[in-house]
């Protein structure tokens, strides 16, 4: 157990580079926390479940640009972006953008009536109860958002709470999409 403690607390941001990725997009101030990193960094193609058994794996979506959403049962500030991440979702439904909900929650059979309960029944979202993505980045805060390019390498991520549905949210994640889909 103790071994396993120290492993997720020595989880870090993957360190293998893969390409520099250019000039930053310039941020608006809600986006200010977001790291846009100077180079992609190469992942491991984990795979997690949905709440139906069915496996997902990072790597699947090509072409695509991956929000990963990290959230928890137990954290408040998660549950005030779980309908802001199903709105980005729908509004993004025609464009290049995945947006992939992972609970880290170990009781991941309490994620569904958790949803339910707070009249989110129909909000897909993954399970991680073995904590897999601290094989791709710190699972220690949530929430937490990372983004992957079309390849599936780590290209940003932002830790902690933020307003996705301010609007200067979206046109933002339309640059990160033109800039880092199809890499």
């Amino acid at each position: 157990m103790l071994l396993l403690i120290a492993s997720a607390a020595n989880a870090s941001i993957p360190t293998e580079k893969v390409y520099n990725t250019g000039e930053q997009i310039e941020k608006p101030m809600i986006m200010s926390r977001f790291i846009e990193m100077s180079s992609a960094r190469k992942v491991p193609n984990v795979s997690f479940k949905d709440t139906h058994g069915e496996s997902i794996k990072l790597k699947q979506f090509k072409g695509k640009l991956v929000m990963v959403n990290l959230w928890a049962t137990w954290c408040a500030p998660c549950i005030k972006e779980i309908p802001q991440m199903e709105h980005i979702r729908l509004v993004n439904a025609d464009k290049d953008l995945v947006i992939l909900p992972l609970s880290i929650d170990e009781e991941s059979e309490k994620v569904a009536p958790f949803l339910e309960r707070h009249g989110f029944a129909d909000y897909q979202t993954w399970l991680d109860p073995d904590k897999s993505i601290d094989r791709v980045m710190p699972a220690n805060v949530v929430p937490a958002t990372y983004f992957f390019d079309g390849s599936g390498n780590l290209i940003g991520f932002l830790r902690g709470y933020l307003d996705w549905g301010d609007a200067e949210v979206q046109p933002y994640l339309e640059k990160l999409i033109a800039k880092y889909a199809h890499r």
